[in-house]
């Protein structure tokens, strides 16, 4: 038998592959993509029906060459790259540098790094799927042709640099939109008020929630005026328990990990971005080291929107439950789960760990700490889907006043049983109430009013930004994290103290523009059909050159016209700042990442500082300077509502002042021009 050569994308997955092969098998790594359109040109040819000029990525010739010589001296390869177009993509590209005609080119796939996966696999050889192939080439010709065209007539019209994109600029526009809400938010004022209840030296709290047989909503009482005469009638009024309501309920676990609720799950518990959470996620895949095993892939395929779990883990995960936990914590029968997503296709199963038997405890001291976080996850989630259900115990108690109408309520949770949540943990919590009768009298200790405001809609974090754009069906798996990854590298967003996305100015003006005169670019319902209609093609229902024609066409005849309609914006401001280099006038600039002050003398003079009061200086920090004459003049400013001091802030509209006592007290109010007392924002 002669010699194979295996070719994969990554070395960590060369070496995981090359331990279950023996001596007759040469595994060696690309190191990703070998090919692309070129950098320095478009490299589609539109007359001759978008075929795609490829050229060999000139930084990677000597892996070309070692790949080449490996060839000659095998007697067969095997293109081993990823379960998804990218992957599929990668295998013809490779097939293409090494002369292997398309009849002959043998593909071999893989859910996940395991012995027996991939020993199966070579011995079920596949031709290369050119269906999976074009609409991979139909997403990177759609995206070359959007951004090619379209970035440089906004550099021609508002800044240059900018650069436009089939989805990050959907992308770019729910984050502006979600900033236009923020900023047109109004403040509404409401009172809660609270009885502080007591039995047997244990205190709860219970809301008010009806007055006079009407219901009391969050915004029933509007202001202090109000709160006060409600406490004022409750004085020395006696309570009693008029209702008990106590229900047992279930709470079944989640199910298992997609790429999609990966990044959503790791973003909201861990912190992690979507980029950190799939390069993280990579590596596991790929295989680590974890001592005398050597190295294993610990999950399986993490770009998927699949639910299914194979037999062998479903059985595994069975034996582990019972002999681990015991019989009580699993579930009646195996738990199934449907995938949501009509186009749930990119790879056979869901994110699970590849071996049961490695729990996280076991293998920690050979990951580090973000893997095993990670890895953590993954396996408890998946682990946790075969789990009994958690049983709750919930109670609601209604308190009525003994001579007016006036009713609270008091809610209650325990844990009877907790099920799955002994491996995966919510964020469910106890409550424990005391055992009351119906009809019994309550304690009433104090009575609390309480001021609150209504809040703006929360920025988009990694998490909820994925959310919506899956909701709206714009993008696929291998999609968000590069998207939010983009946007944020080219300045068009930022992440603030809170890890959610901003825009700056040149984002609002580029939707802006968008939206008016390029509508189908940033349109939800079309970005989302255009991802449909890729899929069609990756199923073999739809040719890809129509699809791009369809769309090409129309688009340039649009821009064209656009060209002579709209006008270039005039960014600049005029202002009486004197360049201290010069001595011309200073004026307000708009660049890629924002507002800035640069003199007007330029080319001759290019002295430019941060805009005071306003924007960050040329490191990404506040004025120094400024701040500290601020923190200096307010130093003794203290929150209104609660007594603690206020500190100087900088956001995206400059200074202003915020309590210390973040997050339990929010209020922050304006710093005002010249020295009027500071007003509520």
């Amino acid at each position: 038998m002669g010699k194979t050569l295996v070719i994969v994308e990554s070395p960590a997955k060369a070496k995981t592959i090359n331990k279950f092969l023996g001596t007759n098998y040469i595994v060696k790594s690309s190191f990703g993509h070998l090919r692309d359109l070129p950098k320095s040109k478009m490299g589609i040819d539109i007359e001759n029906n978008f075929e795609p000029h490829y050229i060999n990525n000139r930084a990677k010739t000597k892996v070309i060459k070692e790949l080449k010589d490996n060839a000659k001296k095998t007697d067969s390869i095997l293109f081993a790259t990823d379960e998804d177009r990218e992957g599929e993509a990668i295998a013809w590209h490779l097939s293409k540098i090494l002369d292997v005609p398309e009849d002959q080119a043998k593909r071999i796939v893989f859910h996940e790094i395991t012995k027996n996966a991939i020993l199966d696999a070579i011995k079920n050889p596949r031709m290369i799927d050119m269906e999976l192939v074009n609409a991979q080439q139909a997403r990177r010709i759609l995206d070359r042709l959007v951004g090619y065209e379209l970035s440089p007539f906004l550099w021609k019209k508002v800044i240059k640099g900018l650069s436009a994109g089939r989805v990050q600029s959907v992308a770019v526009r729910l984050v502006v939109e979600k900033e236009k809400e923020i900023q047109n938010f109004k403040p509404q004022e409401y009172w809660n008020v609270e009885g502080l209840f007591e039995k047997e030296k244990i205190d709860f709290t219970a809301k008010l929630i009806k007055q006079d047989g009407k219901k009391i909503d969050k915004l029933t009482v509007e202001n202090k005026k109000q709160a006060d005469e409600i406490s004022k009638d409750l004085k020395g009024e006696k309570y009693f328990v008029e209702n008990i309501e106590e229900k047992q309920t279930k709470k079944n676990p989640l199910p298992p990990f997609t790429t999609s609720t990966l990044q959503q799950t790791a973003n909201n518990r861990l912190g992690f971005s979507a980029k950190q959470t799939m390069r993280l996620a990579q590596q596991l895949y790929e295989g680590v080291d974890i001592g005398t095993d050597g190295s294993v892939g610990l999950i399986t395929y993490m770009r998927t929107d699949s639910l299914n779990l194979s037999k062998e883990f479903l059985g595994n995960t069975t034996k582990y439950i019972k002999q681990e936990l015991g019989e009580k914590y699993l579930a009646e029968k195996t738990r199934l789960f449907k995938s949501k997503s009509k186009n749930a296709q990119e790879a056979h199963e869901a994110i699970r760990p590849t071996h049961v038997e490695y729990a996280p405890e076991k293998i920690k001291n050979h990951l580090d700490k973000n893997q095993l976080k990670l890895y953590t996850l993954i396996w408890q989630r998946a682990i946790a889907t075969q789990m009994a259900p958690a049983i709750m115990n919930k109670i609601s108690l209604d308190i009525k006043t003994k001579t007016k109408e006036y009713v609270f309520r008091a809610n209650g949770q325990s844990i009877n049983f907790d099920g799955y949540l002994k491996i995966y943990t919510t964020s469910t919590k106890e409550n424990i109430l005391p055992n009351f009768e119906k009809g019994e009298d309550v304690n009433c200790k104090k009575m609390n009013i309480e001021q609150h405001f209504t809040e703006p809609p929360a920025r988009y974090s990694d998490a909820s930004l994925i959310k919506i754009l899956e909701e709206y069906g714009v993008g696929r798996p291998s999609t968000y994290a590069p998207t939010l990854a983009t946007i944020e590298a080219r300045g068009y967003v930022k992440k603030n103290d809170q890890k959610r996305f901003e825009p700056n100015e040149t984002a609002f003006m580029v939707i802006d523009i968008l939206v008016k005169h390029f509508p189908q670019v940033v349109d939800y319902q079309f970005t989302a059909k255009m991802e449909d209609d890729l899929d069609k093609i990756a199923e073999g229902k739809q040719k890809w050159q129509p699809l791009i024609a369809e769309f090409y066409f129309p688009f340039k005849e649009n821009l064209e016209k656009k060209y002579e309609e709209v006008k270039k914006l005039e960014l600049d401001e005029k202002t009486d700042e004197i360049c201290d280099k010069c001595g011309k006038p200073m004026i307000i600039k708009t660049g890629r990442f924002g507002k800035f002050l640069g003199c007007s003398g330029f080319p001759e003079c290019k002295n430019i500082k941060s805009v005071p009061g306003t924007d960050k200086d040329k490191n990404g920090q506040p004025d120094s300077e400024q701040v500290q004459k601020l923190q200096e003049k307010f130093e003794g400013e203290v929150c209104e509502k609660c007594g603690t001091k206020m500190a100087v802030k900088v956001g995206r509209y400059g200074p202003f002042l915020a309590c210390t006592a973040f997050p339990k007290c929010r209020n922050i109010k304006k710093i005002p021009k010249e020295d009027k007392k500071p007003e509520d924002k």
